[in-house]
């Protein structure tokens, strides 16, 4: 097959940054981000680290850290470009600022470079560390390919001088030195498109939840519904902080993923440190809305204050608290505890509710609590199921007791399958007995049109499972029921149902 030629002459060695650049994430936060889910307490350590300096700092954690060189997140067009300069006879070098360790053994994966010259512990090999190591060990010349502003220096040297995934700031002083890029190599999602990928809105719809309690209660004043809108958005900010905390400390097993390697972080399209930033803020935020809630409650006229209505002022503060830390715990260790993982997925669907019953002032009924923890049971299940299904696919060896990660084996499969369809089963046998009992006439004038309900949810439930069964479901059910038309249709027709009945 023939290559493009070199873009100068191969006598000229080329030099290729590793983070930003070659890699589109920043190693060193890979690897701090795999040491603190592997030590949870290694941050109380890091600020000693620091005071050794940007290459103590690298030496520490690298060197706890096997970060999986395999699956780091190239920038393709560029490894391309290297590849053909390679076959072309040209000598490549890895010059990077990363640990000398970590970067020889990226250079030993892709087996296409000459050398190494990285940071050893005591230099950091960044900016004019890195210019004066390069002008002595190649005084006739050569190409660099860099991404940041402390590559300035070598690129105004730099024969053939490119940049992969440039930030603007290096841009724009290129420009001021009269400097122009020879070739770029984009490789990365726009920033607005990852940030929305990362803190993940379409999971805001689970909030939704939180209006439920009002709604069957029938109890949608103008005040409830304000102090619910609110709830809505404190639990939205603080589910999209707990999301990209998750994301974090999973990078490296997302990686490994067929579809979570596309994640903004594990892809490398957001840096870590953003994350951290976009976390703290929205933290605050949800904080912030929590403990408005209950004057902005009060100071609207009509009924009594959230403070008579509640008994305490911010008992939905608590649930938000019960609901922080319980999101936490699941991505921390309790998603990788089997039966526990299903139980806290479906109670943190439950704890939405109980944080809208308390965010409206109303009482969540027991047959709405019953119905929803085996209802989200049995959808947390079906989440487990699809995650086996595809394990299954992608399996490259006919062991059918391979572990999943989450605590299951292939050989669960069926087991999974009879918990989840038994868990959605009871759901609506639940809410027939509810329907059965002397409680839907208090709310219902024509209870028993609720019985059209049944066979409506036995119906979604018996689809859901049947297309996880095929493995035609999406992983996440949220997902599924957003874009399938049917699941619209058929939401339309309960709310009508309920309408109906009143």
């Amino acid at each position: 097959m023939p290559t493009a030629p070199p873009s100068g002459p191969t006598s000229v060695p080329l030099c290729v940054d590793l983070d930003g650049t070659l890699v589109k994430s920043d190693t060193l936060m890979d690897a701090a981000m795999a040491l603190w889910r592997k030590e949870p307490l290694s941050p109380l350590k890091w600020p000693a680290w620091i005071a050794q300096g940007k290459a103590g700092l690298k030496h520490e954690i690298t060197r706890r850290v096997d970060l999986d060189v395999e699956h780091l997140p190239y920038n393709q067009p560029l490894l391309a470009y290297l590849r053909e300069e390679y076959f072309a006879g040209r000598k490549i070098y890895l010059a990077t600022a990363a640990n000398g360790a970590l970067a020889q053994r990226v250079a030993e994966h892709l087996g296409i470079f000459a050398g190494v010259l990285a940071s050893d512990g005591k230099l950091n090999l960044a900016g004019k560390n890195k210019l004066a190591a390069f002008e002595a060990q190649f005084p006739d010349g050569f190409t660099y390919i860099g991404n940041a502003l402390p590559d300035r220096h070598l690129l105004r040297k730099s024969v053939d001088p490119m940049v992969a995934n440039p930030h603007m700031r290096l841009l724009r002083v290129m420009r001021s030195d009269g400097v122009k890029p020879v070739r770029t190599f984009e490789d990365r999602a726009s920033g607005l498109k990852a940030f929305v990928k990362a803190v993940r809105l379409h999971q805001w719809a689970k909030n939704t939840l939180v209006f439920v309690p009002m709604l069957l209660a029938h109890s949608a004043s103008p005040n409830r519904l304000a102090a619910v809108v609110m709830a809505f958005f404190s639990l939205g900010f603080c589910a999209s902080a707990t999301y990209i905390i998750n994301d974090l400390l999973d990078i490296e097993a997302d990686r490994k993923h067929p579809r979570k390697r596309r994640r903004a972080f594990a892809a490398g399209d957001l840096s870590p440190v953003a994350g951290v930033g976009i976390v703290v803020v929205f933290f605050a935020i949800s904080i912030s809305l929590a403990l408005l809630l209950p004057k902005v409650y009060a100071s609207l006229p009509g009924e009594a204050g959230i403070y008579e209505v509640l008994g305490h002022p911010l008992r939905f503060a608590l649930w938000l608290s019960v609901y922080t830390v319980s999101t936490l715990a699941y991505s921390v260790r309790l998603k990788r505890m089997m039966l526990v993982d299903v139980m806290v997925l479906s109670g943190l669907y439950t704890l939405r509710m109980l944080a809208g019953s308390a965010a409206a002032g109303v009482q969540i009924s027991t047959w709405l609590a019953a119905f929803s923890i085996f209802f989200f049971l049995s959808l947390a299940f079906v989440k487990r199921f699809s995650e086996l299904f595809m394990l299954a696919g992608n399996s490259e060896s006919d062991d059918d007791i391979k572990p999943s990660g989450r605590g299951y084996r292939l050989s669960d499969m069926e087991q999974v399958r009879s918990f989840g369809t038994s868990a959605g089963y009871a759901s609506v046998v639940v809410l027939t007995m509810y329907i059965s009992s002397l409680d839907s006439p208090l709310l219902y004038q024509h209870p028993r049109k609720l019985w059209l309900l049944a066979p409506i949810l036995l119906l979604w439930l018996s689809r859901v499972w049947l297309l996880a069964s095929r493995g035609e479901m999406h992983e996440d059910p949220v997902v599924y029921a957003l874009t399938d038309k049917r699941s619209w249709l058929l939401g339309a027709l309960c709310a009508f149902v309920v309408w109906w009945a009143l």
